[in-house]
């Protein structure tokens, strides 16, 4: 009989030649279990997913209570769904009071994918400015606003009117003009390997777009939803953007993401054509349940209180000779090493060593960091003392 490795080389489409080919058998709080009883330390939560951690006892509460009651329904903004309006009502909460309506989907992609539209249907424009070094999904449209050119050459011709900028630059924001629909942005890049502007680019990015009639959308799927010590991460930069896009930590571990606007805004989708944004699986009433829960936590277990002092800890904490910087907004973070073949047998001997890491798409040498918010102090101390280990070792 086939090892479960082995249909899953075989039966799983694959995304690289190479797979870590961990076989986890459960996961809870900051760690994972492999099928031998191996303990690993999830230094990078699921790629930004479980901000709560593993199976936050109130997250399983909540999907468990939903699943007694209903799952799917009917498709997106057709039926009053409990979930979905205490999940959005929730949301509005943490936000600005112009950003009041929230469209809920499945993915960061798909999340993007709708702000896009939600810019040219509301703008009446048709081109997009986006980032170099900036990610924003793979899907057709997302990909198109990606920059780096390796990561989409072959998938061109991708959608015309997008073009890119350097992030942080205030010289380039001449590129936004009366034609721009949208300027699409990571509040702080994440793929690039954890770069953040600072207040006076923000400032001009929201002065253009004012200026231009061009909507400001913030893509924060990675950085959002506490990573960065603050809910959102726009609230470091005294600003506020047109559209806020989330994703990833917004779901405890369920798939779900979402785009926030004004009122005015999202209302351009009712009418010219009717259904102007549609998904059937949009707002999954467990998903839901589980976002809510996932928000709740973050805010009643006021785990954004010591996200600065644990952030210092890792600063402290990670000292060795090969590292040569480390950045970081909240618990975001990325350890820079000379190269990716000094980097990669440091991450490949951390796993060994029992703690999951890994690179960034447009910076691979760089190491990612970005644990669930419930991570204490000790535990920050036991992956860091293994990293160094690591180091030392590869």
């Amino acid at each position: 009989m086939p090892s479960q490795r082995q249909l899953f080389l075989n039966h799983l489409a694959q995304t690289s030649d190479a797979p870590l080919m961990l076989e986890m058998l459960s996961a809870n709080g900051i760690y994972m279990q492999d099928v031998d009883g191996k303990n690993y330390i999830d230094l990078i939560s699921g790629i930004g997913v479980s901000n709560v951690g593993h199976r936050h006892p109130r997250v399983i509460e909540a999907i468990k209570s939903q699943v007694d009651k209903h799952l799917h329904i009917m498709v997106y903004g057709e039926f009053i769904q409990s979930p979905q309006v205490r999940l959005a009502e929730a949301l509005s909460n943490t936000l600005p009071k112009r950003l009041n309506s929230v469209y809920l989907v499945n993915s960061g992609s798909e999340a993007i994918e709708g702000a896009m539209k939600l810019a040219k249907r509301y703008t009446g424009r048709s081109n997009i400015l986006s980032c170099y070094d900036a990610y924003h999904g793979s899907s057709h449209g997302a990909l198109s606003l990606t920059g780096s050119e390796s990561f989409k050459r072959n998938y061109r011709p991708l959608l015309p009117g997008v073009s890119h900028i350097k992030y942080g630059d205030r010289d380039q924001l001449e590129a936004i003009t009366n034609e721009t629909a949208a300027f699409i942005v990571e509040t702080i890049q994440g793929e690039a390997g954890v770069c953040h502007a600072n207040n006076a680019y923000w400032s001009a990015v929201r002065q253009k777009c004012d200026e231009t009639g061009t909507l400001l959308i913030l893509d924060e799927i990675q950085c959002g939803f506490g990573r960065t010590g603050n809910f959102w991460a726009f609230e470091h930069y005294n600003i506020i953007p047109d559209v806020v896009v989330s994703a990833k930590g917004m779901g405890g571990g369920m798939p779900i993401g979402c785009f926030i606007s004004n009122k005015e805004i999202m209302q351009v989708f009712t009418e010219n054509p009717v259904l102007g944004h549609i998904s059937t699986f949009g707002g999954h009433p467990v998903s839901s349940a589980a976002s809510l829960a996932t928000l709740q936590t973050i805010l009643d277990e006021r785990l954004l209180n010591d996200i600065k002092e644990k952030e210092k800890l890792f600063h402290k904490l990670l000292k060795h000779p090969k590292i040569k910087e480390v950045r970081s907004k909240g618990l975001m973070m990325a350890v820079e090493f000379e190269s990716y073949d000094t980097l990669k047998p440091i991450i490949d001997k951390a796993i060994e060593l029992g703690v999951v890491t890994d690179w960034f798409l447009f910076n691979d040498k760089s190491m990612r960091i970005a644990p669930p918010l419930i991570i204490t102090e000790d535990e920050i101390k036991k992956a860091c003392k293994i990293i160094l280990q690591a180091i030392d070792k590869a």
